[in-house]
């Protein structure tokens, strides 16, 4: 994953962005055209895409988990469906954490399978018979808004609210996938998480097209004390800065910060590395779910380095919980009627 330009948070136009604009315009003009297309595959359950307008992250896989949780409450038994992002997989496969790591599936789905089942599939419709064999009467797909190949009958898509869409481009002069207008057309809800005037500015277009407009926070999943020891947080996801304001904020102590690329694959000379700053400057590690996910099954350094970090678990705090609920009744009684 690449780490985001400076000139994609821009609002004004800037010199890279308007060089990048012919090639900008080929790109959204394929990917508009892709997303056009018609599904080639109907599921004989309810589909809810969790997606993003952006490239990056913006918090899709604590979003999917929350809306899971949700739907059990409802008396659902929901999976998922992923295409399982930095993983080796390439044919359909059901997850299992005792025998798959993020080298195979990705650490998305080894998150996701804390929660119900997990099929990684990188061609969607691919995925759908194990799923059905899964017995889950609920599909929430991981990603996958502008891939047309499956239809969606709610397509929720998640904002960070502190960095919107950026400066409102088409990679590669911007952040977006596709032209706004294009994905606006396709998402049913958006979801702001966080606050902050980017985020403010999409829910002004959205509630003009008719969208319905849903807000959020992450927020640590359980009260914790910190110390004696101050940390070395480290983490390799798409905004890791985001991370360490986030612990910054619920009080841990941090000494110092490390970040890697977006999916990083940590290797043993990295483990060797955080081990030794640690006990050098007498400090904990702390990293996210998604980075210990992709220590597990490790052996060596990488086993050890994920026994000495702690994991800074968030959930996803809907702000209108009972209008999401509402949201998957309505698609689950909607589809039962096609």
């Amino acid at each position: 994953m690449i780490r985001p330009p400076r000139f994609w948070s821009l609002q004004r136009l800037s010199v890279p962005s308007l060089l990048l604009a012919p090639v900008a315009g080929l790109y959204g003009w394929v990917a508009g055209r892709r997303m056009r297309r018609k599904p080639k595959a109907t599921a004989t359950v309810p589909v809810i895409c969790v997606g993003n307008y952006v490239v990056g992250g913006a918090g899709k896989t604590p979003t999917a988990l929350a809306l899971a949780r949700i739907a059990r409450a409802q008396g659902l038994n929901p999976g998922f469906l992923t295409r399982g992002y930095g993983g080796s997989a390439r044919e359909p496969l059901l997850v299992n954490p005792d025998l798959h790591d993020a080298a195979r599936v990705g650490d998305e789905a080894l998150l996701l399978a804390e929660a119900g089942p997990v099929v990684v599939s990188p061609d969607r419709p691919a995925g759908l018979p194990l799923l059905e064999r899964a017995g889950v009467d609920l599909i929430i797909m991981d990603d996958g808004f502008q891939n047309p190949s499956l239809r969606k009958d709610l397509s929720l898509i998640v904002v960070d609210g502190a960095t919107g869409i950026g400066n409102g481009r088409v990679f590669p002069a911007g952040p977006l996938r596709a032209p706004l207008r294009t994905q606006l057309i396709r998402t049913d809800a958006v979801l702001i998480v966080g606050d902050g005037k980017p985020g403010d500015r999409i829910v002004r277009r959205a509630a003009r097209a008719g969208k319905v407009i849903l807000k959020a926070k992450l927020e640590p999943a359980a009260m914790q004390v910190w110390g004696p020891r101050s940390f070395l947080a480290f983490a390799g996801i798409g905004r890791p800065e985001k991370f360490f304001n986030t612990l910054d904020r619920a009080g841990v102590p941090l000494a110092d910060v490390k970040a890697f690329p977006d999916h990083h694959a940590y290797t043993a000379e990295d483990a060797r590395k955080l081990l030794a700053r640690a006990d050098a400057e007498t400090l904990d590690l702390i990293t996210t779910s998604k980075d210990h996910a992709r220590l597990a099954r490790q052996e060596g350094d990488l086993a050890r380095l994920r026994e000495r970090t702690r994991v800074f678990q968030v959930r996803m705090h809907f702000e209108n919980e009972a209008r999401i609920a509402a949201l998957i009744a309505e698609t689950v009684r909607r589809v039962a009627t096609r």
